[in-house]
């Protein structure tokens, strides 16, 4: 090859390398916000720092289920995807997609919640009656507490009846005795426990707690360089205080106040693969409820 056509070649080659690196557009999906409208009112700010952090430019795309973000990672339509622990275990099944960032969220665990008149002061003391759980599928209101039953040796499967419902149903059912415990995103609980003011302090008793779970995070797709993906990531921690900001800007994102962003890595989410196990979904190829 000739001196001048080498040099062509490598002028080529790092010209396709730096419009790789620089000013690509992306495509980013959020599992639990369906529709543009909420993505552009909830997430705006969110998407606006990440494109300032990084110099890529993003656009949503708007997913109607978790099974949806799956299918548009699996047909490289979707590059980027914010999503919760329970969603990435089946996500990363089907597609082999990774984290990139977690969404660290403060005083992030589940706990199996009593009327302290019922005399129940452990999980074993809930065999054989109606434990409410929260939204299928959800990490913090069903997998959580549901693991935290089998480690205190009670299977949350076959040895209490499980019933699934909003934790707003599920305070209701539990204040009125139709079900016997609760198991429940402990702090999001909090948030409707204080606004009822029909229930005198001391009213519930926490039987048991589990550790913090992982976090929330940014999924990147296979798909996607991963040298690139790693630029990413270093320019979000790099810039994680506006993007911080932003993510926490929007009422609707009240649960990631107090967070932080970090790198992560697939072996901190083996805990949620043990809970699917626990809860009877060992093959983590499909998502609870859909």
């Amino acid at each position: 090859m000739s001196i001048l056509k080498s040099a062509a070649f490598a002028a080529a080659a790092l010209a396709m390398s730096v419009s790789y690196s620089f000013a690509d557009t992306f495509k980013l999906a959020v599992t639990d916000v369906e529709g543009l409208e909420r993505l552009q009112v909830e997430w705006g700010p969110f998407k606006e720092a990440l494109e300032s952090a990084t110099d890529h430019s993003f656009e949503f795309f708007p997913v109607t289920s978790r099974t949806a973000a799956a299918e548009a990672l699996r047909a490289k339509r979707v590059d980027f995807v914010v999503t919760g622990p329970a969603e990435y275990i089946v996500i990363n099944k089907l597609t082999e997609a990774t984290p990139l960032v977690g969404l660290g969220r403060p005083d992030y665990f589940c706990a199996i919640v009593v009327r302290a008149d019922s005399g129940i002061t452990k999980p074993a003391d809930l065999k054989g009656k109606k434990v409410a759980f929260g939204d299928i599928g959800s990490t913090s209101n069903m997998l959580c507490p549901m693991q935290l039953m089998a480690d205190y040796g009670v299977d949350p499967v076959k040895d209490v009846e499980n019933l699934h419902t909003s934790r707003n149903i599920a305070h209701e059912a539990l204040k009125k005795g139709d079900v016997a415990g609760m198991g429940i995103n402990h702090n999001s609980w909090l948030g409707v426990r204080n606004k009822d003011e029909t229930v005198p302090n001391g009213f519930f008793r926490v039987i048991a707690r589990s550790g913090d779970l992982p976090n929330d995070m940014l999924m990147v797709a296979s798909h996607v360089d991963k040298s690139l993906s790693e630029d990413v990531r270093e320019a979000i921690l790099d810039n994680k205080d506006a993007i911080i900001t932003a993510i926490i800007s929007h009422e609707e994102n009240d649960k990631y106040g107090g967070m932080d962003l970090v790198a992560i890595e697939d072996g901190a989410y083996d805990l949620v693969r043990s809970m699917y196990t626990t809860a009877g979904f060992p093959q983590y190829d499909k998502f609870i409820g859909e």
